[in-house]
């Protein structure tokens, strides 16, 4: 037994993402445990957590919405990256395997979204 979510696309890659940036944050600073490693965190847990909720017991329009959260969670991640570029926490190559990731996934999930009727 799975629950629908499980099988799409969207939340195997958001859940992929989370992990990396799970990840990724451990290697900042100690002084940005509380700022920008925290919301990178929580912005990424943030996208399958939407995904997730979004496709239970929902009408189409309340799903939408839903994958809207999601969709946003993942523009807040991509700042965080800008963010730790920025500061120089992560290598030009990684920024960019990550910021690709992000691109390609935010792709696939306004596709998604725009297939759901109201």
């Amino acid at each position: 037994m799975k629950f629908k979510f499980e099988g799409l696309i969207i939340w195997q890659r958001g859940m992929d993402l989370g992990e990396e940036m799970n990840i990724l944050s451990k290697t900042f600073p100690k002084d940005e445990l509380y700022n920008l490693s925290s919301q990178l965190k929580r912005a990424t847990d943030s996208i399958a957590l939407n995904i997730s909720e979004g496709s239970i017991l929902q009408s189409g329009k309340e799903y939408r919405k839903f994958l809207g959260y999601s969709i946003r969670s993942l523009a807040e991640v991509v700042t965080c990256l800008h963010k730790a570029n920025r500061r120089n926490y992560v290598t030009k190559e990684k920024f960019n395997i990550y910021y690709n990731d992000c691109f390609n996934l935010m792709n696939m999930m306004i596709a998604f979204r725009n297939k759901i009727k109201d």
